[in-house]
């Protein structure tokens, strides 16, 4: 940072303060340190993307605060932005359960169970997700407060939910980008993502935002969903998902099929980037795991998971990884509250981007493991520079920092600059795909 910027008041004017703490109070600078980290690494990627493409530089506050402002959330406390995800408090300290989906409710008997709890389960769940949620997240919050964090972290993951312990204690400095890398080809001094073609498997966010950056330095990008199961987030903020994947190429394919999975076969093996996010278990039941194939020369290969490859059955969303790499708000009464709007998703998907580029910088040829965790642990260890204790308005409006003379308003969530182009549809007639890879493969 230079000496003129202060990481809270760049924080106020982001848009994720004002998404930070508790909805009758005012808002929280407790991780301003995090966002000036995203500064640095927006910084980075546009060095690197220069040299190998196009360079980009993303708005921090766009990648944290788009989609908040988007749909129109705000701070909630220890309820997430998205109202999915709770900081409960337990005998020993916090933890966070995420219930996004009717699975995981249905789910809930099972897990008070496994703690001998089975009495606070409610007798039925309304069929609407957020009235069940009103119904469930007291009965957690008895059984958090009589069990520790680890106790019933545990039992939520034994059936599949997401959920997370907030550790204890400044988290450990880290180096930047975090993650594993190892190599699965030889590496080629033509990597480059001017032209490169990006097959994108994954969903939601994270991996999403990684190939919209990938996308704008260069990159050619297929979206591929499964004619089966397509991206849940079409379901949600029709704005944010089209922001995501403005001109990407969109694939459908039938992988129950025989056909299916040999043309994504084919896919993944011209690619120059594979994005993937999802359990391991999953492309290997497909006969697609990385380590099944043939790499070219130079392919990058980036697997975003909740806690790295080797913990495949432990999911993750993007408030309840936040959690379990400890970023989130401190509220002054030493309680912690949700940072921004399920900050590890952005965070992870401009880590991944620019863990990419810098890979192809070097030639390429390798696997990148980017758990969302270790991003967020990452971010949560920065600091913030000396410069004293900032003072908050009375009414919550303004910032001031005593080492610069200087106040900046909080601002809300500002919605992202407008994409240019919408996603092209391939389709999911096969004949017509085979006849398209053939033709890309042979004019790459």
């Amino acid at each position: 940072m230079t000496p003129d910027q202060c990481p809270v008041l760049d924080w106020a004017a982001s848009g994720g303060m004002a998404l930070t703490g508790f909805s009758d109070e005012a808002p929280l600078a407790s991780p301003a340190g995090s966002f000036a980290r995203l500064q640095g690494v927006a910084d980075d990627l546009a060095a690197v993307t220069a040299r190998i493409g196009t360079e980009v530089r993303a708005d921090p506050a766009e990648l944290i605060a788009g989609r908040a402002a988007l749909a129109g959330l705000s701070r909630q406390g220890q309820l997430s932005a998205g109202g999915a995800t709770r900081l409960l408090r337990a005998a020993d300290g916090w933890c966070a359960i995420t219930l996004s989906r009717a699975d995981d409710l249905a789910a809930l008997p099972a897990v008070l169970g496994v703690l001998g709890l089975e009495a606070l389960a409610p007798p039925g769940w309304a069929p609407d997700l957020d009235e069940a949620r009103a119904v469930a997240w007291p009965a957690l919050a008895t059984a958090a407060g009589s069990r520790t964090a680890a106790d019933l972290t545990n039992a939520a993951r034994l059936l599949g939910l997401p959920a997370a312990t907030l550790p204890l204690g400044r988290p450990p400095a880290r180096t930047f980008p975090p993650g594993r890398t190892t190599s699965i080809a030889a590496p080629s001094a033509a990597a480059s993502l001017a032209g490169a073609l990006v097959a994108d498997l994954s969903s939601m966010w994270a991996g999403p935002l990684c190939a919209r950056l990938l996308g704008l330095a260069g990159a050619r990008v297929i979206k591929v969903e499964s004619a089966d199961r397509p991206d849940g987030a079409r379901s949600g903020n029709q704005a944010f998902y089209d922001w995501l994947h403005a001109g990407h190429e969109s694939l459908v394919l039938p992988l129950r099929t025989d056909r299916g999975r040999s043309l994504l076969s084919g896919l993944l093996q011209a690619a120059d980037v594979v994005i993937e996010a999802s359990r391991p278990r999953a492309l290997t039941q497909l006969g697609l795991a990385p380590r099944s194939l043939a790499h070219k020369d130079g392919q990058v290969w980036l697997s975003i998971t909740g806690y790295g490859r080797d913990n495949p059955e432990r999911v993750a969303f993007g408030d309840d990884a936040a959690v379990a790499g400890g970023l989130v708000g401190w509220a002054g009464t030493g309680e912690p509250v949700f940072c921004a709007d399920a900050v590890a998703d952005p965070l992870t998907g401009i880590a991944g981007a620019l863990a990419v580029a810098q890979s192809l910088a070097g030639g390429g040829g390798q696997l990148i493991d980017l758990p969302m965790r270790a991003v967020a642990a990452t971010f949560a260890a920065s600091t913030v520079p000396g410069h004293g204790e900032h003072e908050l308005s009375p009414d919550g409006s303004f910032v001031s920092c005593p080492a610069l003379g200087r106040r900046q308003a909080i601002q809300p969530p500002r919605p992202p600059a407008p994409a240019r182009g919408r996603a092209a549809v391939l389709g999911a007639d096969t004949e017509a795909i085979s006849s398209w890879l053939d033709s890309s493969r042979h004019h790459r």
